[in-house]
């Protein structure tokens, strides 16, 4: 179910959204797309076969936050060509993309999913908190990276609800294709401005709550795409009132049916790092506990990382991901590549 502390933790975390325009070039346009269509470096041939240069097109992207280390956190609107949904995406890239030993290789993506509806509306679209200053995911992940814990991950941290509805990731007949926007034309967002890894080696989920759902059904459903997530504090059943009617595809977006049907085929092989705060209720860790003991055997790989202390919030959870739950997907995925190696 959709928990009322996982909308108060929205309604804290708006503070996030009043941290975007803190930086004085906020607004101005980037361009992360070097070795793309256009762009001199893109003569050069890939470090390997499954790195992909950026394919365009280029994307208006302008700066809401940047970093100390100088690296800058944008935001673009993407009008889904497949989905028909139009929202905000922000994107990041570490300090490590921009190294020229890395110029001719793809890197990780990790898209970072909100939990409740994601922060209050603002101009332009619907907030994702992952991106703001208060709660330093990027600078988080700079320093795990620093200290061998973490890959230099692209972070792509879309909008997951078009309104004041769940969708829970999904294409809910009647409803807006969510699941579409997410798994298919953030993607290709993604790939048009990015160099990237054109495997499933180079794809993973982070999120929490609903946004941890979402990651966690995305790799079940997709697991040719996507080989990872990590699901914090998730719901682990669709139960937004949108699926009304249609019981049918609200069991097709079922992570538990999902994790069956990929044992029934013997892979391939996914990577779920559950999280939970010792501080949160047993109607959010027992159906962790349950969905690890029923599935979490042969492909479908499991892990749980319980946080101290830890209650339901996205700074508790970055805690468990420093602990462990970083590194247990970095080491199942696939790191830029340095030229000449």
């Amino acid at each position: 179910m959709k928990r009322p502390y996982a909308v108060a933790l929205t309604a804290a975390l708006a503070l996030a959204s009043s941290l975007l325009t803190g930086c004085s070039d906020a607004g101005e346009p980037v361009d992360f797309s070097a070795g793309g269509k256009g762009d001199g470096a893109a003569r050069a041939r890939p470090v390997d076969d499954d790195t992909l240069m950026p394919t365009g097109p280029k994307s208006d992207f302008r700066i809401t936050r940047t970093l100390d280390d100088g690296t800058h956190i944008a935001r673009t609107t993407l009008h889904g060509r497949k989905s028909g949904v139009t929202g905000s995406v922000w994107v990041w890239a570490p300090k490590e993309y921009t190294d020229p030993r890395y110029a001719k290789s793809g890197f990780p993506v990790l898209m970072a999913l909100p939990g409740g509806l994601g922060s209050p509306e603002e101009p332009g679209g619907v907030t994702n908190y992952w991106v703001g200053g208060d709660i330093e995911l990027q600078e988080n992940l700079t320093r795990w990276t620093a200290e061998g814990k973490s890959l230099p991950f692209i972070v792509v941290m879309p909008m997951l609800n078009p309104d004041t509805r769940y969708h829970d990731a999904s294409d809910i007949p009647g409803s807006q294709k969510m699941g579409t926007w997410l798994t298919e034309d953030v993607v290709q967002l993604t790939r048009a401005t990015f160099r990237t890894f054109k495997s499933r080696d180079g794809w993973a989920f982070m999120g929490s709550s609903s946004g941890g759902f979402a990651g966690l059904k995305s790799v079940l459903k997709h697991p040719d795409k996507f080989k990872a997530a990590i699901a914090s504090g998730p719901d682990l059943a669709p139960d937004s009132p949108l699926w009304a009617g249609h019981p049918a595809e609200q069991a097709a977006n079922d992570p538990a049916r999902l994790a069956r049907r990929l044992l029934q085929k013997g892979g391939p092989d996914v990577y779920l790092a559950f999280q939970a705060g010792s501080q949160e209720p047993a109607r959010v860790t027992d159906p962790i506990h349950r969905f690890r003991q029923t599935y979490g055997k042969g492909p479908v790989h499991t892990a749980l990382q319980v946080i101290p202390g830890g209650r339901h919030n996205a700074w508790d959870y970055q805690k468990g991901m420093a602990a462990g739950s970083i590194t247990f997907i970095s080491d199942r995925m696939k790191a830029p590549v340095p030229s000449g190696s």
